[in-house]
């Protein structure tokens, strides 16, 4: 509906030709300049004027030959050349470029935020390129090291080039970083409590993040502090170290550490991992004489897993490269040293567990960079590739044991028609000659290529998901829900639950050509739907439950912040909430997330 709305008021806005279009953006830039003439008058306005406003004159002090792009020159007249220097440029994130050399800061408020900005290290982008000095240039190293760099959440962006030396047969390679702004603060409030969180994805231009979190009651005088450090690479190991400690305000109490090589990159041959963790959990029972008491739970938990990727084809294309046969070896144990009352759990789902699990496969796994999917003009990597997986393995628990066997496959790829990705995986415990627990988890991700109606642009995604399970266990606690990230964004029930799940989601992502006195509007429209199903009463009789959304992402060429975003979402009816319910800013964009081809640690098959 909404790209057959702006189709037509894109062919009528083409009828007016292109006049009026540039009386418009000539009426914006003269009432931009007339801001900034008037501004000038006083000190105050003059220093608001700053602190808002991009200078509008800026662009006529630019000589047409002082601008110069750093040019991508092709790497395949570089290839197999020794590497003899590699140097590393980092930039602020307010100013600069990573395609124009000359391009520098000119505002006071972009100098005094990259002042209060930690410049992301050398050795930190160091310690994520694959390419080593003194060793022959390889395009597919090139090409992965700027994919990995760009998966960092404190770089913006990435550019990779080199240059032949004169007279010899080596090259320099350039890296040229843009950093993004790292520290991201985070305030909430409400009636009955208040938080406070502060996200340093960039602890002093290591690269490490360090997040700290502040929750306080306002209620009982409750307060619960959490806080989580990650070392993301390790000397150019890409082993993943992280400490963590969370408390919430009823007391719950989470303690972990990780460190961890995953197979991140198609090339990786090595992977492995350890996990250990300790929870304790209370939860207030009340019974029939209203009385409180508490149930509680502690448990440790240990997780450890390896694998190794075989290289399949001998050739040196990117699809014989990143082709690999892929095994996997994992032990899970869980120790419980206080665990609810028989009463309370009768089913023992929280008891001591041994779970031991192999996995082999085949994975193809290889990325197409794009833009104008969810982060607009930033380049995104898409993966795409093919997987084949087998999962076996032993579960020992309440003095029962039990077999598992699992597999799944995967595949995604560009189409005429847009990018298609499909992911289905069946696993099932087996004792005594019947199938127990099984599940069935099935879905999908599409979107369609960039659409043009005139001078709008389009998007539209669809995501579908399946699931369904056979002979689960008569506990809440073994049921699928539809709440938040399981189901419906925003959508929180405490008492709907089901053996079988579908969730459907569309949304069509518009970009506007329409420019109202400098600001752009990009609308968007969402729509996502979910039903609920047990052994009795299969999906066909289920209700649906659905979520409406639409939201409005504003970006002005001349303000200081580039964009935010506007949404509202309306839910008909959440189960023990209430019915017609709006909410403000409850879905994102960035909600929509891509398939995964890669083979790592074996699991269960999600069931949540």
């Amino acid at each position: 509906m909404l790209i057959m709305c702006c189709y037509q008021l894109s062919f009528a806005q083409e009828n007016k030709g292109k006049r009026q279009t540039d009386a418009q953006k000539k009426d914006s830039l003269e009432m931009y300049r007339n801001i900034e003439n008037y501004s000038r008058k006083r000190g105050f306005t003059r220093f608001l004027h700053k602190l808002i406003f991009r200078p509008v004159t800026a662009k006529q002090k630019i000589k047409k030959n002082s601008f110069q792009k750093i040019k991508k020159k092709p790497l395949l007249d570089s290839e197999g050349k020794i590497i003899r220097k590699i140097l590393i440029t980092t930039l602020d994130p307010f100013g600069y470029s990573e395609i124009d050399s000359t391009k520098k800061p000119t505002r006071w408020l972009d100098r005094t935020g990259n002042m209060l900005h930690n410049k992301t290290s050398n050795l930190a982008i160091r310690n994520l390129l694959l390419l080593k000095k003194n060793r022959p240039l390889d395009s597919l190293l090139v090409k992965e090291s700027e994919r990995l760099i760009r998966s960092q959440r404190y770089v913006r962006s990435v550019v990779i080039t080199s240059e032949p030396i004169k007279g010899q047969d080596s090259v320099d390679v350039y890296v040229r970083v843009l950093d993004a702004w790292s520290t991201i603060p985070d305030f909430s409030a409400s009636g009955s409590r208040m938080s406070f969180k502060l996200n340093e994805r960039n602890f002093l231009g290591t690269g490490h993040q360090f997040e700290n979190t502040y929750k306080k009651s306002l209620g009982s005088n409750e307060d619960a502090f959490s806080t989580l450090y990650v070392v993301p690479n390790i000397l150019n190991t890409y082993i993943k170290t992280s400490v963590s400690y969370q408390e919430d305000l009823d007391g719950n109490i989470r303690k972990f550490a990780d460190v961890e090589r995953p197979f991140f990159s198609a090339l990786t041959r090595w992977a492995a991992g350890i996990h250990v963790e300790n929870q304790f959990n209370r939860a207030i029972e009340i019974d029939l004489n209203k009385v409180e008491t508490y149930q509680i739970y502690k448990f440790n938990s240990y997780d450890f897993w390896a694998g190794h990727a075989y290289q399949i084809f001998k050739g040196t294309s990117e699809k014989s490269r990143t082709t690999n046969l892929i095994t996997t070896a994992r032990f899970f144990n869980v120790d419980y040293l206080q665990g609810p009352s028989i009463v309370k759990d009768s089913l023992r789902i929280f008891s001591d567990e041994k779970l031991y699990l192999i996995g082999i496969g085949i994975s193809s796994r290889q990325f197409v960079q794009d833009k104008y999917l969810l982060n607009y003009q930033v380049v995104e990597d898409v993966p795409t590739g093919i997987v084949y997986g087998l999962t076996a393995g032993h579960q020992s628990k309440n003095g029962t044991h039990r077999l598992y066997f699992g597999g799944r496959f995967a595949i995604g790829k560009y189409f005429k028609f847009g990018y298609l990705s499909t992911n289905i995986e069946y696993g099932s415990f087996y004792r005594q000659r019947d199938f127990e627990q099984s599940a069935i988890a099935y879905n999908l991700v599409y979107f369609t290529n960039l659409l043009e109606r005139g001078r709008w642009k389009f998007r539209q995604f669809i995501k579908p998901e399946l699931i369904i399970g056979n002979s689960r266990l008569q506990s809440d606690a073994d049921r699928l829900t539809l709440n938040d990230a399981y189901g419906i964004q925003g959508f929180n029930s405490n008492n709907l639950f089901g053996t079988k799940k579908l969730l459907v989601n569309f949304q069509t992502q518009a970009y506007s050509p329409w420019n109202f006195w400098g600001f752009r509007l990009n609308p968007y429209l969402s729509y996502t739907m979910g039903m609920l199903g047990d052994a009795q009463n299969g999906l066909r009789s289920s209700r649906v439950y659905s979520q409406i959304g639409a939201g409005i992402i504003i970006s002005n060429d001349y303000l200081v912040f580039s964009s935010f975003q506007i949404s509202f979402s309306y839910y008909p009816s959440i189960p023990g909430v209430g019915n017609s319910i709006l909410k403000t800013n409850a879905y994102k964009t960035s909600d929509f997330d891509f398939q995964n081809f890669e083979l790592a640690k074996p699991t269960l098959v999600p069931y949540q």
